[in-house]
């Protein structure tokens, strides 16, 4: 299908909104070894907890979060590998499975402001647009029509190639993009890592593009 596109700002972020819940930090608070804290404010909790991770060695603080977060994709070896590996700036997106990337992000974060930048600053790329006709958007449609934009050295160009040009199916396109969000009749706000699509890699503000749907050969 061909669609056009009004591309409205491309903006970098290194902190998403909402990304931790109350319960979160309860339980993080808990596995850092403060528990009954008495108080239900996320900003007092975030406060205790920043406090709580501080008396600890950054590695040892990154392999309780890893493990509170994502102890059902990584086994403990990969925990303990990434802890070190947080630290050193060596975590890219290419690490670890696509459908972690979004929470490694988050855990990134978290630790980079609870030690004042020990760790590494990830970004985020937030993305405003309008697309017409409003029919079958769905993330990997967004990603292949982006496709016309983005200039040639783009990540997911060079990992996707065959993905975005409708020969094989493209799964993939639910993890990285990470939240796709309606803010009007035919607008929406996309967020992504800024590792899979970056500020300065958009050409065109405005332009056609064609989403070249897969489909799967049929066998007898």
């Amino acid at each position: 299908m061909k669609y056009h596109i009004i591309i409205n700002s491309v903006t970098t972020v290194d902190v998403l909104q909402n990304t931790w819940t109350t319960e979160d930090y309860i339980q993080l608070l808990n596995a850092f070894g403060l528990e009954d804290t008495g108080s239900s404010n996320p900003s007092e909790l975030l406060e205790l907890l920043f406090m709580a991770i501080s008396d600890f060695e950054p590695n040892e603080a990154a392999a309780l979060i890893l493990d509170y977060k994502l102890s059902d994709h990584l086994n403990e070896n990969q925990i303990e590998q990434m802890s070190h590996d947080m630290l050193l700036d060596k975590i890219s997106e290419e690490y670890a499975d696509i459908s972690l990337h979004h929470q490694l992000f988050n855990i990134n974060q978290l630790l980079h402001k609870a030690y004042n930048g020990t760790f590494p600053s990830a970004k985020a790329t937030l993305i405003e647009f309008e697309i017409s006709p409003n029919k079958e958007v769905s993330k990997e449609v967004i990603l292949k029509v982006l496709d016309k934009t983005l200039a040639s050295n783009n990540v997911i160009k060079r990992l996707f190639s065959n993905q975005l040009a409708g020969k094989e199916s493209f799964e993939e396109a639910e993890d990285i993009i990470w939240d796709l969000k309606t803010t009007g009749p035919s607008s929406y706000i996309l967020t992504t890592s800024e590792y899979w699509m970056s500020r300065d890699e958009f050409k065109d503000a405005e332009f056609d593009a064609t989403a070249q749907e897969f489909e799967e050969d049929d066998e007898d």
